[in-house]
């Protein structure tokens, strides 16, 4: 696998090289192309497997766009003590919150609290939570951003391009089973989104529903920071070594950001990278301070938000994006912009 950490314009088509398989990008006429396809309750005994590596924590090397911030107002997070998520639901924009469409749960999601989990102190150990086991390769994966003309179309089969995922159902043999049974396969989708090209921001923001609420550059959907429960899915469900896993219709999703959308670049001090967009066309950025840093809930708006100089589309703009956060609700809060039906197909 190669890891060059850069990120390039050629004239309106985004080319990404990192930790994947050769992929490729062309571009026709005025419609502007991204291709990328895979090249690539009570608890339980406390179990050992392969931990979470620690996806925050930043490098010195690589290039990329600037965040243009030299220190974020908030207290950086630790990822040893990410403030659980837990009751931070509401039916109305709340900073630090997820605004949910649903109010009423049913019962799922992991069976057991794992150890990694302190609800005394009210915080969840990224770097102690286990992850389910196994490396599948998804050789056909694919999908695409396009432009055209006022609106940009994202298709997606929903399969990581270029990067495994883990065993799904979790095997009983799984150490992650002692506290979450996902009985869920991964199964292909066929989701196509037209979004505006260029988002405008909506009389109000809305609420998020169930389901896909954006697609990161990986061709994989985003969900909301929920699980089926309500609680906060980033400390109590396990996800593979991607940080992600499939609900009951085999939809392979991330709840929080994945390290596998990382590049050299993402992990630079100052850093500004397009990782994926939300359902409305915003973009959804992981940025960095001049010493690392995400922000943190209270750098950013209701929805997750900030307007701010970013690479959009081979330009450098002043506009709205979501951010990528390490605390809750980890990547989007409400719609800022006008959301198309969360989910087309598949």
């Amino acid at each position: 696998m190669v890891t060059t950490g850069v990120r390039e314009t050629v004239g309106q088509v985004i080319v990404s090289r990192r930790r994947v398989w050769r992929r490729t990008c062309c571009a026709a006429g005025v419609v502007a192309i991204l291709l990328l396809s895979a090249c690539s309750g009570s608890s339980a005994p406390k179990a050992s497997s392969t931990t979470s590596s620690a996806v925050f924590a930043p490098t010195t090397s690589g290039r990329s766009a600037t965040s243009g911030v030299t220190l974020w107002a908030g207290k950086p997070v630790s990822t040893a003590a990410i403030p659980l998520g837990d009751g931070h639901l509401s039916s109305s924009p709340r900073i630090g919150y997820v605004d949910s469409c649903t109010s009423q749960f049913r019962r799922g999601g992991a069976q057991h609290s794992g150890p990694w989990l302190d609800s005394a102190a009210g915080s969840w150990d990224l770097k102690t939570k286990i992850d389910v086991q196994g490396s599948v390769s998804w050789p056909n994966a694919s999908h695409s951003f396009t432009l055209s003309g006022v609106e940009r179309i994202l298709t997606t089969d929903d399969l990581p391009s270029g990067e495994p995922t883990g065993n799904f159902p979790i095997a009983s043999s799984d150490p992650a089973y002692a506290y979450d049974h996902n009985p869920n396969h991964i199964a292909a989708q066929s989701f196509t989104w037209t979004v505006p090209a260029d988002p405008s921001a909506a009389a109000s923001p809305s609420c998020l529903g169930l389901g896909p609420v954006g697609v990161s550059s990986d061709g994989v959907v985003f969900f909301d920071a929920l699980d089926a429960s309500g609680r906060d899915a980033g400390a109590h469900e396990i996800q593979d070594s991607c940080a992600g896993h499939p609900q009951m219709q085999g939809i392979y999703h991330y709840h929080t950001y994945s390290s596998c959308l990382g590049t050299g670049a993402s992990d630079t001090a100052g850093s500004s990278i397009l990782v994926g967009y939300g359902l409305d066309g915003y973009g959804i950025y992981l940025e960095r301070d001049a010493n690392g840093n995400l922000p943190t809930d209270a750098d950013l708006d209701a929805c997750h938000g900030r307007t701010s100089r970013v690479m959009w589309d081979g330009r450098s703009r002043v506009m709205y994006h979501y951010d990528i956060t390490a605390e809750y609700p980890y990547t989007l809060g409400c719609y800022h912009g006008t959301p198309v039906n969360q989910r087309s197909a598949g």
